[in-house]
């Protein structure tokens, strides 16, 4: 970053030393006696200003400005520490007697100023009106106004009394060292203001595209040199001018030129924003760079298994809180049962059902959990699955292999009543960590004992654990609840009529309804009527179809089950008619990338083995404006964030995701949430505000 101190120059000299002496104290103590120091210092830490790196200097030519230039020039080489000078004449100027020097001299300004900023690569540029003709001082004010500035900086002094003093025609070496009080006092440095970059300047007006420096080249002379300028057509000027005349309709029409590009709306604040700030989000594809900057963004995840989404140490962590509530008799029992386990590297692929018996699974759970080592539990939950591609069709065990690594969590750890406090602690840490301001948890809790029991429960703890945390903003928590394909119909039966009961209990928390497992073994159409309790309540209705069958699963269930949402929904586009009539009705898929390798197989970059696969559908849906948002799925198995999944989703669309894109994604996840319309609404507004709020901090931004 170089730090520029943009002057005019005319027949007096010494107003760029005296400018140059208040942005530099440490380098030049000109106003060291001054009487009011104290006050100049103040002014320098308010606007934030730092010492200038280079002067450089607009002027005219003639023979006053040539006895100008040689002082500048002999004062430069009197400092100990010089800055860089760079000296620029408008060719055929002298008095600007006339309207073609008076041009040629403002173009060289505002190209000059151009020059700076891009120049400066995010230094800081300070405007000099002190010095030249008047009209001088208005076109760099004028420049000021478009390119902006961190200071708008003038000298002002005691004409009379400086005229009888030496400072009236000084010598260089006077301007060179602190001055005596009484000559310090004559002159003093103000700041007329501070000035933004202009809108204009970044939109197209009239088929002319934004200002680039390309466009308007300005040629730098060596240190301490003259290079002279010249443009009779005055190119910069024009463009300028009729800008500001355009200005009351070009960003509209800016704004009109991006809403016939987008496929979905962005947050409204986004388009409050400067159009060089949209662009540059617009045309920056989302990388790993922006980690963090996602993280802190709030986001929805619309699909994450409660019994898939502890990692290993959070799994250990719940455990521990079940082994603490046990006997020493029943901790002994537990640990004799899974002996022979521990004894072992590899452990049988029937393993589970050892652990499965009797009404003790999370007392063995835990003491599995606890005891055997990292590189046992690594190897059986996760490695012994690996490469985990397709799991689905190419491993001999099928959708089993994906479900592996969750083996000791959910159901394992949740059927005891210790484990909901923990479980709900971490759930509500996680959520922090990963920037989740609303997630939809979904769960069979039908599989953990009294299924309205335990979500009264596990609702209980989620409030207290949100309520215990330390961030300002809590995040929000939903659940829906799941019901088996796999079940019987009598089983089925019981879940929706469970569902809706939750429902009525607990309006605010358990918000839909979902339908997971094999979508083979039962078609929506042989059980729609099982779920007319839940279209009788209103029950949003949400359904896993899509992944890895057909587009007949996700016409099912969209026909016959009314889903307002699908879960996953990859095959969609087999059938162009339902992938309107989606985008028409506005039904939400929920994709989840790290999950839809593991279980179908799609084609990611960073896995040179997934070469032969498909490449991942999200983009071109994205594209042809298909409500969609991106989510863990199971996270804990998946080894992800929600983070992770919007850079793998990024990466398996050839890094055409754009940070633009990217909020819209994210904002789509808030808009299609079950969450009752007047506190989306209110959850809407508050994510909005603090978006256009981390934009505002984000360093990286123009």
């Amino acid at each position: 970053m170089t730090n520029i101190l943009l002057c005019t120059l005319g027949a007096s000299w010494a107003v760029i030393p005296e400018a140059y002496a208040f942005l530099a104290p440490e380098r030049l103590p000109l106003y060291q006696n001054h009487p009011e120091h104290a006050r100049l210092a103040a002014l320098r830490q308010e606007f934030g200003l730092q010492t200038p790196d280079e002067i450089w200097v607009c002027t005219t030519q003639g023979i006053q400005v040539r006895k100008s230039l040689q002082s500048l020039q002999s004062w430069i080489e009197c400092l100990s520490q010089p800055p860089s000078l760079q000296i620029g004449q408008a060719e055929n100027t002298d008095q600007l007697a006339s309207q073609q020097e008076c041009g040629t001299i403002r173009e060289l300004i505002v190209r000059a100023c151009l020059k700076a900023h891009h120049y400066a690569m995010g230094g800081q540029v300070v405007l000099s009106l002190a010095g030249g003709r008047k009209t001088m001082s208005a076109d760099m004010q004028w420049a000021g106004s478009l390119f902006g500035c961190q200071a708008l900086l003038h000298v002002i002094s005691d004409d009379a009394r400086l005229r009888e003093s030496i400072l009236f025609k000084p010598e260089p070496v006077t301007l060179a060292r602190a001055l005596p009080e009484d000559l310090a006092a004559l002159i003093t440095p103000l700041i007329a203001g501070q000035t933004s970059r202009s809108d204009v300047l970044d939109v197209r007006v009239d088929e002319v595209g934004p200002i680039k420096i390309q466009d308007f080249p300005l040629s730098l002379p060596d240190d301490n040199q003259i290079s002279v300028f010249t443009d009779e057509k005055h190119t910069l000027s024009k463009e300028l001018t009729k800008r500001e005349k355009a200005s009351s309709r070009v960003f509209g029409n800016y704004l009109l030129d991006i809403s016939r590009d987008e496929s979905h709306e962005n947050w409204r604040s986004l388009y409050r924003l400067p159009p060089r700030n949209i662009d540059q989000l617009r045309n920056t594809p989302l990388t790993a760079a922006y980690r963090d900057w996602l993280t802190k963004m709030p986001k929805a995840d619309l699909h994450r298994h409660l019994g898939g989404c502890l990692s290993l140490a959070d799994q250990r962590k719940v455990a521990q809180s079940i082994w603490e509530d046990l006997s020493l008799a029943e901790q002994r029992r537990a640990m004799e049962r899974v002996k022979p386990l521990l004894r072992l590297q590899t452990w049988d692929w029937d393993w589970p059902n050892y652990i499965n018996v009797d009404n003790s699974r999370s007392h063995y759970t835990a003491a599995l959990l606890l005891h055997a080592d990292e590189t046992q539990l690594q190897h059986n939950l996760w490695h012994i699955t690996e490469p985990r591609i397709a799991l689905k069709n190419t491993h001999r065990h099928g959708f089993a292999a994906y479900e592996r690594p969750g083996e000791l969590s959910g159901s394992a750890l949740l059927g005891h009543p210790a484990a909901i406090a923990a479980y709900a602690e971490v759930i509500a840490e996680q959520a922090v960590a990963e920037g989740l301001a609303y997630v939809e948890l979904r769960g069979s809790p039908q599989k953990y004992g009294d299924g309205l029991r335990f979500l009264q429960a596990f609702y209980r703890a989620l409030r207290q654990a949100v309520a215990s945390l330390s961030t300002e903003t809590k995040p929000i928590f939903c659940f829906i609840v799941i019901a088996d394909r796999r079940a019987d119909e009598s089983s089925l039966r019981q879940t929706i009529d469970m569902a809706v009961q939750a429902k009525r209990q607990m309006p605010e928390f358990v918000v839909g309804l979902d339908m997971a497992g094999d979508e083979k073994q039962t078609k929506p159409e042989q059980i729609a009527d099982l779920f007319t309790p839940a279209f009788e309540h209103c029950l949003p209705i949400t359904i896993h179809a899509g992944e890895g069958e057909a587009a007949e699963s996700i016409w099912q269930a969209a026909y016959h089950l009314h889903a307002d949402r699908i879960g996953h929904g990859l095959s969609l586009n087999e059938n162009p008619d339902l992938a309107k009539r989606f985008r028409n009705r506005g039904i939400c898929l929920e994709l989840c990338p790290s999950s839809n390798v593991e279980v179908v197989g799609f084609r990611r970059h960073s896995m040179p083995e997934t070469a032969p696969y498909p490449a991942y559908p999200f983009f071109e849906l994205w594209k042809n404006g298909m409500p969609l948002t991106l989510c863990t799925d199971n996270p804990g198995i998946s080894r992800t964030t929600l983070v992770d999944e919007y850079l793998v989703a990024a990466q398996m669309s050839d890094s055409r995701l754009t940070l633009w894109d990217t909020l819209a994604v994210v904002k789509q996840g808030f808009v299609h949430g079950f969450l009752d319309v007047t506190e989306k609404e209110s959850l809407l507004k508050r994510c909005d505000a603090k978006i256009y709020d981390i934009l505002l901090e984000s360093k990286w931004m123009l």
